[in-house]
């Protein structure tokens, strides 16, 4: 029997010398889990060791590995401390230790809460043990939750990272200090504007004198900084001055919250509405004075133009660069609206700067979509060149393996609910631990019914989709007689478009378009 020990260690180790060495809790993981494949006669096939992450993060390297090598079946058990190790989620838990490690031929065991799943009788508590750890989970975010938010309600910062032109006190946790040398260029910034200077001609100003932009400024101090995935991140760009002039920040004003986080399971941010910032007033020296800030909020609202909903969205986020890779811009221009690149003007030889007006554009799609289409018709071979639905049996296998999963799960707690009670009629449990554990088996046997209504339905979906797979000639022909796009169908037809910039001679734009089928 072929053994794959796994170790983890949750919290930042503070004994290793150096970041690659493991920590001694890990060491200790290894040397306890090594002696128990020993004694009991298993060779260890591998050790996978994830130091310093979270039970709940999913994106564990060594875990990850230990789950696709499991799946090729490379060794036969999989060998923890204790199960929380493995996992805190208990969705995991029935994923993985009670559903495909068992198909996969793979026994699961911890060595200290007892879990072995070659041992039929103690399901139960290796399913409360994953109740107790998604409840542990659960309470920890909600007090670290806690503590942030009563930190932002008094002005204390809170982020990895101080906001540029600032930088956090080494004297006082959570307050933050003005550097000199950044803070210059953020005067200057809000003075070149309330100058009459635009955002772009700022931008352009700052590239041309080889100042770096805020990543790059931390970077070459040794600051830490968010290392963003766009290309030629040294440059100053419109989106970084627009930014700044809009932060309260400088003038004092401690803003925080503008994200929040999903759930507790994932480190996915999203947006929250203003109102639910966190402001306060006060909490450190500003950058800005109140008269140059009033003044440049002021030339803001009188430049701002709210966009009309017709065809400057049309290509919206869809448009990209030629040169650079940037999103375009839209403009509006004697009523006509065009596409630019933004990194056009940001410095001198940045980029040849794609243009194109968006009627332009769309008549290059509608010629492109009719011929593209009509080929297929002619030759009438819809169903072997355009596979639209080429994913769908996919999903709907996927869905329908998970419903399988989901279903027999519910079964499960429905069968534990019963096993409880017969318990509780043998006086095994007291009156108060039924009640409590069927409280608890009840509630996640609703989510899952919950789930699995969400399942079924995004499943009928993908059938109706399928099915009109036979409708396919009659909506493709549908397509070929356009005289204008609509956001819908861009978002339906196209993946994105390059746009270059027309030559000297020449009287197209170059255009390449990446379609969705």
């Amino acid at each position: 029997m072929k053994a794959a020990i796994y170790c983890r260690l949750s919290e930042e180790d503070r004994n290793k010398q150096f970041e690659t060495d493991d920590s001694g809790s890990i060491q200790n993981q290894k040397s306890m889990l090594v002696q128990y494949a020993t004694e009991q006669g298993w060779e260890v096939y591998n050790i996978y060791s994830d130091d310093d992450y979270a039970g709940a993060d999913r994106r564990r390297p060594q875990f990850n590995k230990l789950l696709k090598d499991a799946e090729q079946k490379k060794f036969d058990i999989v060998l923890c401390k204790t199960q929380s190790r493995f996992t805190r989620e208990l969705e995991l838990v029935e994923k993985y230790i009670h559903g495909l490690f068992p198909i996969w031929g793979i026994r699961f065991v911890s060595i200290v809460d007892n879990a072995d799943t070659a041992n039929k009788g103690n399901k139960k508590s290796r399913q409360i043990n994953g109740l107790v750890n998604e409840w542990y989970l659960e309470d920890m975010s909600d007090n670290i939750r806690s503590v942030l938010k009563n930190r932002r309600e008094n002005g204390f910062h809170i982020g990895a990272f101080a906001l540029y032109g600032y930088m956090k006190d080494p004297h006082q946790k959570g307050h933050l200090i003005i550097d000199d040398e950044a803070a210059a260029v953020v005067r200057e910034v809000f003075t070149l504007f309330a100058q009459g200077y635009g955002k772009t001609a700022i931008a352009r100003m700052l590239n041309d004198r080889g100042i770096p932009n805020p990543t790059e400024y931390k970077r070459l101090h040794g600051l830490r900084y968010k290392n963003p995935k766009t290309r030629d991140s040294t440059l100053w760009k419109y989106f970084a001055i627009s930014d700044m002039l809009e932060n309260e920040i400088y003038i004092g004003n401690m803003v925080q919250g503008k994200y929040g986080s999903i759930s507790y399971k994932t480190k996915q941010n999203k947006p929250r509405p203003q109102s639910m910032w966190y402001v306060v007033e006060g909490t450190h020296e500003p950058i800005i004075d109140r008269e140059l800030w009033n003044k440049v909020q002021a030339l803001r609202m009188q430049r701002a133009k709210p966009f009309s909903t017709g065809t400057i969205g049309l290509f919206a986020r869809k448009a990209r660069c030629a040169y650079c890779g940037y999103t375009l811009r839209s403009s509006k221009v004697k009523g006509r609206y065009y596409l630019k690149c933004p990194n056009r003007h940001v410095a001198q030889d940045a980029c040849p700067g794609a243009f194109i007006s968006v009627a332009k554009l769309e008549q290059a799609v509608l010629g492109e979509l009719g011929q593209l289409l009509q080929d297929y018709l002619d030759k009438d071979e819809l169903e072997q060149n355009i596979e639209c639905c080429s994913n769908l049996q996919a999903q709907k296998k996927r869905l329908t393996d998970d419903l399988e999963t989901y279903r027999n799960k519910v079964a499960e707690y429905a069968e534990g609910i019963r096993a409880v009670y017969m318990d509780k009629v043998r006086g095994v449990l007291s009156e108060n631990d039924y009640i409590a554990m069927t409280a608890d088996f009840s509630k996640e046997r609703d989510r899952l019914g919950r789930v699995i209504a969400d399942d079924e339905r995004q499943l009928d979906e993908i059938n109706e989709r399928i099915e009109a797979g036979g409708n396919r000639r009659e909506l493709i022909e549908q397509y070929t007689r356009l005289d204008h796009l609509t956001r819908e169908m861009v978002d339906t037809l196209i993946g994105h478009v390059t746009v270059g910039r027309r030559k000297k001679g020449e009287k197209t734009v170059p255009v390449e378009i990446f379609w969705n089928f």
